[in-house]
């Protein structure tokens, strides 16, 4: 009875261990050639792409923390820093299909969660604002993009198919379908509107829009200066 009750464990364990590290293993290997033109064959992708070594390792690190494995998962994360140049904590939870591309310099901390199908380019940090306790790392929702150089801080709830421009730092919420810019980023929705992520150009200039609208006001005032005069 007791041999019987060990098999049953052990494959309960081996399905646990599929389902949590296996499987998303498999999506974010298929996703890498949705999301980068660049990705010519499987043998290439296996090899040199830093983003799916760091997920591969996340993962194995990410299932020994949750079975409350010392010190081990925090090894992994190091020598997967010291291999890619992205550090994840253990503790972060990423959903299947996450693509990290490039990826030097990503930094993601211990209480973050980010969503299924989320791209992160380089230099991005979903990273905490102080020392506080508890959840101090953000929350990404589901196919949100995240631009080079980000910084989202905090523990701040970022919904789905949110696009964050590159360089841009946020602080505070950003609603689903919205995009955010800027420093400290702003939130501008663009509800029903559906885009390729890869598609940075076509991201909104605050500033821009604003010093146009000034420069626009200025010659309106000119002119009637003028016809006054």
């Amino acid at each position: 009875m007791q041999q019987i009750s060990n098999t049953f464990t052990t494959q309960k364990t081996d399905k646990q261990l599929r389902l949590s590290f296996l499987q998303p293993l498999l999506t974010d290997f298929q996703i890498i050639f949705d999301r980068d033109p660049a990705a010519r064959n499987w043998f290439e992708v296996l090899c040199c792409y830093p983003g799916f070594h760091a997920m591969v390792l996340h993962r194995l690190a990410h299932w020994l923390h949750c079975h409350g494995v010392a010190f081990v998962p925090r090894l992994i994360s190091h020598l997967g820093r010291f291999l890619t140049g992205i550090e994840i904590h253990p503790g972060a939870q990423i959903g299947q299909g996450v693509f990290i591309d490039h990826g030097m310099g990503v930094v993601i901390g211990e209480t973050a969660i980010v969503g299924d199908y989320a791209l992160i380019y380089q230099g991005v940090t979903l990273g905490g604002t102080g020392k506080e306790t508890g959840k101090r790392h953000p929350t990404l929702g589901k196919n949100v993009v995240v631009g080079a150089g980000a910084k989202v801080l905090g523990n701040i709830q970022i919904g789905d198919r949110v696009r964050i421009g590159a360089g841009s730092i946020i602080l505070r919420d950003v609603p689903s379908d919205c995009t955010a810019v800027g420093v400290p980023g702003r939130n501008i929705c663009h509800k029903g509107v559906r885009g390729c992520p890869l598609e940075h150009a076509k991201l909104p200039d605050i500033e821009a829009s604003i010093i146009r609208s000034l420069l626009e006001r200025i010659e309106k005032l000119e002119q009637q200066l003028k016809v006054k005069s």
